[in-house]
């Protein structure tokens, strides 16, 4: 049976409060883009609704090295710097606020595994260009990268499977967890010739005991629902072939029709398709166990149907007794 009170959504103001400026592609306004079409959907309603908690500097740490979180936390009191080459920025508070996007995504992944929820999302998330030692692309702190050695370390978990149809390469998420057989990747993302981080390429299948968990997918710019479709089905049986036990979902909407920082051209129906999916396959083997979180997205509108559409998929989606 599907149920609202099985899914759980993070909002709350430090959450919203992620973003580098109105002058910046990744603003404060995609939090309201995104609640704006789930109230014109009546989809808040049938979620239980959570406010964010700030990670602790300790779980920080197991992703990321102390002298990167000391950088940041020097530079959030300064309210100055780059955080990395130069898309990164800080502001004052931005150590903070990126606390409070990992520790959305650890007290959610908490929820999940103890059957207070079943499936959850974490609109401002999946932060998965942040590498252990930097900043990148927008992301300040890795967010399921943590998550991922929380579930290792604290839960046993031996097939984690993150999976990322955002339009950029999860690049932070692959190369940290490159040798690692734990956990389980796949990733559909616009060809890397032509796109930032410039990475994952279908040779990049992960490497020692880790060789064949690892599935990158690069889709040439201007590709659509057709082409996302025909290589969707790949990713599905990859998974099943995996067995995993806890289900990740970065549901970037950057790949959607206009989005200024890609050249994809998806409608909702490629988000629908995979998380209705990935609904089956975490019912499957993973006790129902998955947990979406935003990525990126740059157009608002897009941002607001995409996610959406994400989360009235883990509402409808049958879930097993």
């Amino acid at each position: 049976m599907a149920g609202s009170r099985n899914v759980c959504l993070y909002l709350g103001e430090e959450l919203g409060r992620y973003g580098f400026g109105d002058d910046h592609p990744f603003g404060e306004d995609r939090i309201h883009a995104f609640m704006d079409e789930m109230h014109r959907r009546d989809l808040d309603y049938q979620v239980r609704i959570y406010d964010s908690v700030a990670a602790t500097e300790a779980q920080l740490l197991l992703f990321h090295t102390p002298a990167y979180v000391a950088k940041v936390k020097a530079c959030s009191e300064a309210g100055e710097g780059m955080l990395d080459y130069g898309d990164t920025p800080a502001y004052k508070g931005v150590f903070e606020h990126a606390s409070h996007v990992v520790g959305a995504v650890l007290d959610a992944t908490r929820r999940i595994m103890a059957g207070e929820a079943r499936r959850g999302f974490v609109p401002i998330a999946g932060l998965h260009h942040a590498m252990p030692d930097t900043a990148a692309g927008f992301c300040v702190f890795n967010d399921v990268g943590i998550a991922i050695k929380v579930l290792q370390q604290a839960y046993g978990l031996e097939r984690i499977a993150y999976v990322d149809i955002d339009a950029h390469h999860g690049d932070g998420v692959f190369y940290p967890f490159e040798s690692d057989p734990r956990v389980i990747f796949a990733d559909i993302h616009e060809d890397g010739r032509y796109n930032f981080p410039n990475t994952g390429f279908p040779h990049e299948v992960g490497k020692g005991e880790a060789k064949g968990r690892k599935l990158n997918i690069p889709l040439l710019p201007l590709s659509g629902d057709q082409e996302f479709l025909m290589m969707w089905d790949k990713v599905e049986g990859f998974l099943r072939e995996w067995r995993p036990q806890f289900v990740f979902m970065n549901c970037g909407a950057d790949g959607l029709d206009g989005d200024p920082l890609a050249h994809l051209h998806y409608s909702q129906r490629a988000h629908q398709r995979a998380a209705r999916g990935l609904c089956a396959i975490a019912e499957e083997f993973a006790e129902g166990r998955l947990l979406g979180v935003g990525g990126g997205g740059y157009d608002l509108r897009n941002v607001g149907r995409a996610w959406a559409t994400v989360v009235n998929a883990f509402v409808e989606a049958p879930m097993h007794a």
